[in-house]
């Protein structure tokens, strides 16, 4: 096994993250292994957004450290970081005027020489994003023309054009109807690089369900800490979805992919407990989690 395949992609030590006054993730310690699909979970509030922000270099850490690789997640320069980590946060915002081709050719912009130039193997890596994604015959279409859904594809082909070996997606489902959502976290999950490894991807996600058909990895937060980390299998328990979201599920098991499947019973709640103790989890969403402008080549400095 080579260096790269064994060091960890990304690796947080004592991680704590906040906004304003507010800490929102607190002494955080987990590793993201390569070549995996780790997904995020959590109830609103959890920190799973704040954390991935912490990993996208969206928010800088308040103590403790991130390394990617081994390095120092902040030492690291833009732009060599772009031709590493691709990034699709929550509701990009779409340049003003632009097709669906200009807007994926921006994935580009990372391997682009230092005077601007397209670099070899640009008209490929886009024309290859748009088909993955089932939208060459709207490549010359602006993108405001098209549906919310529409939009989304055009975000991920953006993100697959980049061609990095790690990808992180916040929310990469939405706007989507049920069949493309499969689609495409089964597309994410087979990516492979040139070297014939899978592509690391760390998403953030709401429905359980996919989560638990596409994730070699699971990591559960709650107020701010990690809960569970595991397989599906370890972390879709009756019993830590109990923890994580005060919520009553059956789990079976799929009888085609063999992934456990949540059915949800209801909200749970405890027959007595301790004064002071949360009852039933946060309504509020994390600072940050509107619009978000996106620096060119998907990546945040």
């Amino acid at each position: 096994m080579s260096d790269l395949q064994s060091t960890p992609v990304f690796r947080t030590e004592g991680l704590s993250l906040g906004y304003g006054p507010r800490t929102a993730v607190s002494d955080v310690d987990l590793v993201i292994n390569p070549g995996e699909t780790t997904v995020l979970i959590g109830a609103n509030g959890s920190g799973k957004s704040t954390l991935f922000k912490g990993l996208s270099r969206q928010l800088p850490p308040r103590s403790g450290r991130i390394q990617f690789r081994s390095q120092d997640l902040g030492q690291l320069r833009p732009k060599p970081y772009a031709r590493q980590v691709a990034l699709l946060p929550q509701s990009p915002v779409v340049p003003e005027g632009l097709t669906v081709a200009e807007l994926v050719a921006r994935g580009r912009h990372p391997h682009r020489r230092w005077w601007g130039a397209p670099s070899p193997g640009d008209d490929e890596a886009i024309a290859r994003a748009l088909s993955m994604v089932d939208l060459e015959q709207l490549a010359e279409r602006p993108v405001d023309e098209l549906s919310g859904g529409q939009r989304q594809r055009v975000w991920i082909a953006l993100v697959l054009a980049q061609d990095t070996p790690t990808v992180l997606l916040d929310e990469p489902t939405a706007a989507l109807d049920l069949a493309h959502q499969v689609e495409l976290l089964d597309l994410m999950r087979s990516l492979r690089r040139p070297d014939g490894s899978r592509t690391t991807v760390v998403a953030v996600l709401h429905e359980l369900n996919l989560a638990a058909r596409v994730a070699d990895r699971v990591i559960a937060l709650k107020e701010g800490g990690v809960q569970a980390v595991g397989t599906p299998d370890e972390v879709f328990t009756e019993q830590t979805l109990w923890e994580v979201f005060d919520l009553e599920a059956e789990i079976v098991r799929d009888p085609t992919e063999g992934h456990p499947v949540v059915l949800p019973r209801g909200r749970r709640r405890a027959a007595a407990e301790p004064e002071g103790a949360r009852t039933e989890p946060g309504e509020s969403t994390e600072p940050g989690e509107s619009t978000v402008e996106v620096p060119v080549g998907m990546e945040a400095s």
